[in-house]
């Protein structure tokens, strides 16, 4: 195998990989030529990553099991199950999507997770994790009802493997005894040591044919004799967990194989070949390196876990991983001036980041709990100054907010950093261990709204909608930096449920105060008041869109309401709104369909006002991936998009 210390600025020769439009040529494929495609992806997937950008650890670290595995099973006929879709380009590549892999994650080019209408080859849609064994065993009763041979595998990480529905779905696959094939993609050292000679060889004998034809006749003869099959199971059982970590997955029900290098081309093959036609639930344990093959991404998985394009620009510096956000105690950041934190645009997560360490300075009953998002929400510095106060527990996010729940009865004050597409996961137990407690639970809600490349499964579209109609819910979305900062600590001392939600990626660049004071809950800010003769529209925008209300309320000589908070509402803003203007306009970043919107419509039914309203936001549908520029012109929540919606509704 080639090893790469940097990315291929030209597209690589691939001869032999050029000639894969399907997995079908694969399987007629000798050892040598097996090798060789491998080789050929990897250095094709180095080049397509720096083109496009996107998921890049991940992918190169099982380069050989995509390759063994669409040489080993009649794929898409043997359904293929891939756990949220990070790893999943190679087996883009190798199903027909080679040549538009440079358009992975880009509007109108490839998804950036397996997605059912891309091809028949994906044969479930992913995003988040820990699904892929419920989903495989699905298909597998499926076909055993319907009497059809086929192999189901699903290949889940050892993260994703932290989930409860990922051992939830393995209990109940051992206990149907479905013809179900898991294969744990083990990168992390999480389940046991360095895979040796003596594993690979165990490996190797515990999925031959010989070995299992006489396990199954020594069950035969032993069953004869009273006590004599109990002691041989428990032999065979203790002989396996000696050198595997076979008893947990044996006791679910599963034949446990493993654990075997996943970089080994021949072994894979061969193990594969051996267990495909098996009956009953196996499980495949195999060992690989995320980054494989490019050295850089070896020696930094999480950095390089995702990258940006390269860019064409020979001037442009070398390509570099998506880093963490840089934290207070770094160097090269900016120094504070006067009472700002922050001269330049600061990214929405960063600003909690820092929010996050000032309020645990302050406040010692403060908890960061985040369901494996460290990076992601920005936790890296109060991770490292409160050890003893941050909780990462992996990903489960339902175990992340009952955690809070409990905490929270016992006096401390819980902060829950989870992106908005991952709350829903929790949503029951917002509800019933938080919510009907009426627990002092705080939720940083990151990435809401339209996220991007990542589309769909990524979008927070529905947060505003799911817990305005939870009882006691506060839910406050800031214009800028300064707002977030402030809204955090406001949400952070209400003594009940309270959220912040707040986009991706960076703010309007306002300055950010040091001080921890808090904003009024319940309380909108007037940004613009309408001239005399203006065409007497009230703007009421929620959070990210207020960027795009003051470029059209200055365009129409409108009023500007930043209103803050969804829940509750300022009521009386609304309602003078309402009595000196023609038209109100609500703008938010969700579905319109029980969003902000919404909320301001019951408020004026309640009130007895008739008032014409216009709501503007995300539509019924689910938006694809995209820039979100892209997305929100598409969406028409850009500002030229909304001065044409308002045009349109005074004309008529």
């Amino acid at each position: 195998m080639k090893l790469y210390d940097e990315m291929p600025g030209e597209r690589p020769v691939t001869t032999l990989l050029d000639t894969l439009d399907t997995p079908a040529a694969l399987r007629a494929m000798n050892s040598a030529q097996l090798a060789q495609v491998a080789d050929e992806l990897r250095a094709y997937l180095l080049y397509s990553v720096g083109v496009s950008g996107g998921h890049f650890g991940a992918g190169l670290g099982v380069v050989e099991l995509t390759v063994a595995l669409h040489h080993a099973l009649e794929t898409p006929f043997d359904r293929l199950v891939w756990d949220v879709g990070h790893q999943a380009y190679p087996h883009k590549i190798l199903t027909g999507r080679r040549e538009a892999m440079t358009s992975i994650r880009q509007y109108g080019g490839l998804a950036a997770f397996p997605r059912r209408a891309e091809s028949p080859y994906d044969t479930f849609g992913v995003g988040h994790s820990s699904t892929s064994i419920s989903a495989a065993l699905g298909m597998a009763l499926a076909a055993r009802a319907r009497g059809e041979k086929r192999r189901v595998c699903a290949v889940i990480g050892d993260g994703a493997l932290t989930a409860g529905m990922a051992f939830e779905a393995l209990a109940h696959a051992g206990h149907v005894e479905a013809n179900l094939l898991v294969i744990l993609n083990d990168n992390e050292m999480s389940i046991s040591e360095n895979v040796g000679g003596i594993a690979s060889y165990l490996a190797s004998i515990l999925s031959s044919k010989p070995y299992l034809a006489i396990r199954e006749e020594g069950k035969k003869v032993l069953s004869h004799l009273p006590g004599a099959l109990e002691l041989a199971r428990r032999t065979e059982e203790h002989m396996k967990g000696m050198v595997s970590p076979a008893t947990l997955f044996e006791e679910m029900g599963f034949n446990y194989i493993g654990p075997l290098d996943g970089h080994d081309l021949p072994t894979l093959v061969q193990t594969l070949r051996n267990i495909r036609d098996l009956d009953g639930p196996q499980f495949l344990h195999v060992k690989t390196c995320k980054g494989r093959g490019f050295l850089p991404a070896e020696a930094d998985p999480i950095g390089y876990h995702a990258i940006t394009k390269l860019e064409k620009n020979g001037d442009a510096p070398p390509l570099k991983p998506n880093a963490p956000a840089k934290t207070a105690s770094d160097p090269l950041r900016p120094k504070p001036r006067n009472d700002l934190l922050r001269p330049k645009p600061r990214k929405y997560c960063n600003v909690f980041g820092d929010w996050l360490c000032d309020m645990a300075a302050a406040d010692e009953r403060l908890i960061g709990i985040t369901p494996a998002m460290r990076e992601g929400s920005d936790l890296i510095r109060f991770s490292k100054e409160y050890p003893g106060r941050y909780f990462d527990v992996a990903i489960a996010e339902q175990h992340a907010v009952t955690l809070a729940a409990g905490m929270a009865c016992e006096g401390m004050k819980p902060v829950v950093a989870i992106y908005s597409t991952f709350l829903q996961r929790g949503y029951d137990q917002l509800i019933h261990d938080v919510a009907v407690q009426g627990l002092d639970v705080t939720f940083a809600i990151d990435r809401a709204g339209l996220v991007g490349e990542d589309g769909p499964t990524h979008h927070g579209s529905m947060d505003l909608s799911f817990l305005r109609c939870v009882p006691g819910m506060v839910i406050l979305a800031p214009a800028d930096e300064a707002e977030c900062r402030g809204m955090l600590s406001a949400a952070y001392h209400y003594p009940g449920p309270a959220a912040v939600r707040y986009p991706r990626g960076t703010g309007p660049g306002v300055d950010i105060p040091a001080h921890l004071e808090p904003l009024e809950i319940g309380k909108a800010e007037l940004r613009r008041k309408s001239g005399a003769d203006a065409s007497r529209v009230a703007l009421l925008a929620f959070g990210s869109l207020n960027t795009a209300a003051a470029e059209v309320a200055e365009r129409l000589d409108a009023t500007h309401l930043d209103m803050r908070s969804i829940k509750p509402l300022d009521r009386e803003a609304i309602l003078a709104a309402a009595a000196e203007h023609d038209l109100l306009v609500t703008l938010e970043e969700n579905v319109v369909a029980g969003g902000a919107g919404s909320a301001v419509n019951e408020l004026l039914a309640a009130a007895g006002v008739l008032a014409p309203v216009l709501n503007l936001g995300l539509p019924d549908a689910f938006v694809e991936h995209g820039k979100p520029s892209e997305l929100l012109a598409e969406c028409g929540l850009d500002a030229a998009s909304i001065l044409a919606s308002i045009r349109r509704r005074l004309n008529a």
